[in-house]
C-alpha cells in the first residue's frame, strides 16, 4: 500500500477521468460524520465535502449510499484528503444549462425570490439572475407578489460566466405564449361574453385582468355597484375571476371588464321599490363638506345634503352629526333613476319644530325668549324647540326709530314678544317686541274720531308748518295754509315752539305715524256750527237767508 498520489493519478487518467480543480464526477457516500460527508469518487482515495452542503432548512438531506454528484475542488490538500463540492457541481451544471439554453434560446426555471434597485432576483439553480422591472411582464407590475416563490419560465438575454452576470425575461416568455392564444382570443372576443381571467395587477382606477394572451381593464367603478375606494376591497393579485367584456376597441387592443354587471342591477325599478316619503334604516358610508352618503341596499347609496341633516342649523358640520358605519334612519326625498341619485332627509325623520310652534301657537300669542343675535335688520330671539324669531327693526318700537331703538339691546337679554306672523313652509317667525305694549297712535284714534278738535303743544315749528305734541308719544302736523282761514305764508309768524294748539283732527298718516291737523278746517267747522244754531233760531221769523243771519249776528 505504498503506492504514491502520482500513481493513482495516472492510474485516474487511464480510467477516463479527467482530474483537475471542476470536474464533476458521481460519488457514493460512504459515511455521514459530524462534520463532513465522506464519499468514494472511484478513486483510490475516499474524499470529504462539508456536511453544510447537504443541510436545507436545518435538515440534512443525505444519508449513507446516496449517490451525489460532485466537482472537484483539491487533490490532497497536505493533510492527505481529496475535497469535493456539491455546491459547485450544481453551480457547474446551471452555467451549462444556461449557456446551452442562450445557445438555443430555450427556457429556464427560475423563482422570484427578492426586489431590487431596476427589477428583482431570480434564482436559477444556484445562479442568482436579474429581471428588470420592465420585462416582468407584458405591461409593468408594480406588485410581484402574486409571482415570487413559484416557479416560472425565463429566457436568458445576457450571459456573462467571468461576471457573474445573468439578465433574464419573462416578458419574452409571455409574449411567446400569448401570441397564439391572444389571436385566438380575439378572433372570438366580442362584448357581452362572460370569461374567466387572473388579476395581474392592481391600480388607483382599478386592475388588470389577464385573460389569456390579451389584458382587459377592471375598472374601479365597474367592479361592484356600491362605492369602492380601493380595488382591493373586491379584487386581490393572482385571484382567478369571471368577469363580462362590456367593451372592445379592436383597433387599439383595448377591453373593458366589467365585474358587477354579471349580477343584478340594484338601480332596475328603483322609484317602484321607494316612493317619496319612505321611511327606511341605512349605513354611513362616506362624509363629505356637503353631506354624508347613506346605503339604504347593497350598492344604493343616497347622498344626505348638509340642508337636510337638522331643522334648525342649516351649516352644521356632517361629521358632527353622523360617522362612517352609524346606523341612521333617513326618508326618500327624490330620486333620479336616470342618473342613479337618491336625495335623502334625516330631519324629516324627527318632529318639524317649525310646524309645531305653528300648532302651538297663533298670531296675537306672547312668546319669551334670549336675544340669540343682532343684525342689521333686527333681532332673533329663541323659541321653544330651537328656533328662531325675527324681530324686524320697526317692530322694535311704536316711536323711536329701529336703527336707533336696537342699539338698547344686547345679546342674551330676555324679552318678551307677540308673534306677528308664522310662515312653516319658510321655516320664518315674524314677532314684534313693540306689539307688547298698546299702540299710542290705536289708542289716539280709538279716543278721538275724525273732525275732534284736539289740543297740543308746538315741538318744532319751520316755515312750511309744525310738529304738535299731542301726548302719549302720539305726534300731529299742521300745514302753514292750514293755520288759518287767511293765507298764512311762514308758519313761524304764528306759531312759536311750546305754544298751546287747538285744531282739528282730520286725518292719519299711517305709515309715518302722524296725525294731520288744521285750524282753518276748525274755524270753518265753527262757522258752519254758527251758521246753523241761528238758521234753526230764525226759522220762524222767516229770517233764513244768510244775509239776515249775518245781520243778526253783527247786531248781537
Amino acid at each position: 500500500m505504498s503506492e504514491s498520489f502520482a500513481e493513482l493519478f495516472e492510474a485516474s487518467l487511464k480510467g477516463g477521468q479527467s482530474m483537475q480543480s471542476g470536474t464533476i464526477v458521481n460519488a457514493i457516500v460512504l459515511a455521514v460524520n459530524t462534520d463532513v460527508v465522506i464519499v468514494d469518487a472511484g478513486l483510490k482515495s475516499e474524499g470529504v465535502i462539508d456536511i453544510k452542503e447537504f443541510m436545507v432548512d436545518g435538515e440534512l438531506k443525505i444519508a449513507v449510499g446516496d449517490q451525489v454528484e460532485v466537482a472537484l475542488e483539491t487533490v490532497e490538500d497536505g493533510f492527505g484528503e481529496t475535497k469535493f463540492s456539491k455546491e459547485k457541481a450544481e453551480r457547474i451544471k446551471t452555467w451549462e444549462r444556461l449557456a446551452k439554453a442562450t445557445e438555443l434560446k430555450e427556457t429556464v426555471i427560475g423563482i422570484i425570490t427578492g426586489k431590487v434597485k431596476g427589477g428583482f432576483t431570480v434564482d436559477i439553480g444556484t445562479v442568482r439572475a436579474f429581471l428588470p422591472g420592465s420585462l416582468v411582464d407584458v405591461r409593468p407590475v408594480r406588485d410581484t407578489s402574486y409571482l415570487e416563490g413559484k416557479p416560472l419560465e425565463f429566457k436568458v438575454i445576457k450571459l456573462d460566466k467571468l461576471r457573474n452576470n445573468v439578465v433574464v425575461s419573462r416578458r419574452e416568455v409571455l409574449e411567446a405564449e400569448y401570441s397564439a392564444e391572444r389571436d385566438s382570443l380575439l378572433q372570438n372576443l366580442q362584448e357581452g361574453v362572460v370569461l374567466r381571467g387572473v388579476v395581474k395587477n392592481l391600480v388607483e382606477y382599478g386592475a388588470f385582468v389577464d385573460l389569456g394572451g390579451i389584458d382587459g381593464l377592471l375598472h374601479i367603478t365597474d367592479m361592484t355597484w356600491k362605492r369602492v375606494k380601493d380595488p382591493a376591497e373586491v379584487v386581490q393579485v393572482g385571484a382567478e375571476i369571471e368577469v363580462k367584456v362590456l367593451k372592445y376597441d379592436r383597433e387599439r387592443r383595448r377591453v373593458s371588464l366589467g365585474l358587477k354587471q354579471l349580477g343584478a342591477d340594484p338601480w332596475m325599478d328603483i322609484e317602484r321599490r321607494y316612493p317619496e316619503k319612505t321611511r327606511l334604516f341605512g349605513k354611513v358610508t362616506n362624509i363629505t363638506d356637503y353631506g354624508s352618503f347613506v346605503e339604504i341596499e347593497p350598492g344604493v347609496e343616497g347622498l344626505v345634503h348638509v340642508s337636510e341633516m337638522d331643522w334648525t342649523n342649516k351649516n352644521v358640520n356632517p361629521a358632527k352629526v353622523v360617522s362612517v358605519g352609524d346606523e341612521v334612519e333617513v326618508m326618500i326625498l327624490d330620486i333620479d333613476g336616470e342618473r342613479r341619485r337618491i336625495s335623502l332627509g334625516m330631519k324629516q325623520c324627527r318632529p318639524n319644530p317649525w310646524e309645531e310652534f305653528a300648532q302651538n301657537h297663533q298670531k296675537g300669542d306672547k312668546v319669551h325668549g334670549a336675544i340669540k343675535s343682532i343684525t342689521d335688520f333686527g333681532i332673533f330671539i329663541g323659541l321653544d324647540g330651537g328656533i328662531d324669531g325675527l324681530v324686524h327693526l320697526s317692530d322694535l318700537d311704536w316711536n323711536d326709530d329701529g336703527s336707533n331703538a336696537v342699539r338698547k339691546y344686547q345679546k342674551g337679554m330676555e324679552l318678551d314678544a307677540v308673534v306677528l306672523a308664522i310662515d312653516g313652509a319658510r321655516e320664518r317667525i315674524s314677532l314684534g317686541v313693540k306689539q307688547v305694549q298698546q299702540d299710542p297712535l290705536s289708542q289716539f284714534i280709538a279716543d278721538n274720531t275724525k273732525g275732534n278738535i284736539v289740543k297740543g303743544i308746538v315741538k318744532t315749528v319751520d316755515v312750511k308748518g309744525a310738529q304738535i305734541d299731542l301726548g302719549n308719544g302720539v305726534e300731529g302736523y299742521i300745514k302753514a295754509n292750514d293755520l288759518s282761514r287767511d293765507r298764512v305764508e311762514d308758519a313761524t309768524k304764528v306759531l312759536s315752539v311750546g305754544g298751546e294748539l287747538e285744531a282739528r283732527f282730520i286725518g292719519v298718516d299711517r305709515k309715518n305715524r302722524i296725525v294731520t291737523l288744521s285750524v282753518r278746517e276748525k274755524e270753518i267747522q265753527e262757522e258752519q256750527e254758527v251758521v246753523t244754531e241761528y238758521s234753526n233760531r230764525n226759522a220762524s221769523t222767516g229770517k233764513t237767508s244768510l244775509g239776515d243771519i249775518l245781520k243778526d249776528q253783527l247786531g248781537n
